[in-house]
């Protein structure tokens, strides 16, 4: 009986990986900026997006939730947008534009 092969995991091609490391690190800069210039970190988002479309890649749950879906602004909770827990979800108010997003929680 022929010996099974087994399918070794795929490797992201090289531009995926480039694009999520990217991601990342727009975001710390936004998170790093912040404090002095609220639109340089808008600006970074910005930028986040735009190469997570270009490229395809998804950007992780964490760091979505850091972007309002309205106006585009980099959130910071209890600075520019409130942060409240209403039954199972978490509700996430956008000061800027009055935008609310709601995410269930357990």
């Amino acid at each position: 009986m022929p010996e099974r092969r087994r399918k070794e995991p795929q490797r992201k091609p090289f531009n995926v990986d480039m694009a999520e490391q990217r991601i990342k690190r727009l975001f710390e800069l936004a998170e790093q900026a912040y404090p002095g210039r609220p639109d340089l970190a808008d600006r970074y988002a910005d930028i986040a997006r735009r190469i997570s479309m270009r490229h395809r890649v998804g950007i992780p749950r964490e760091l979505k939730r850091r972007v309002c879906k309205g106006c585009g602004s980099f959130l910071v909770p209890g600075d520019n947008c409130r942060v409240r827990l209403d039954g199972n979800n978490i509700v996430i108010t956008c000061m800027k534009c009055g935008a609310i997003k709601r995410y269930p929680y357990r």
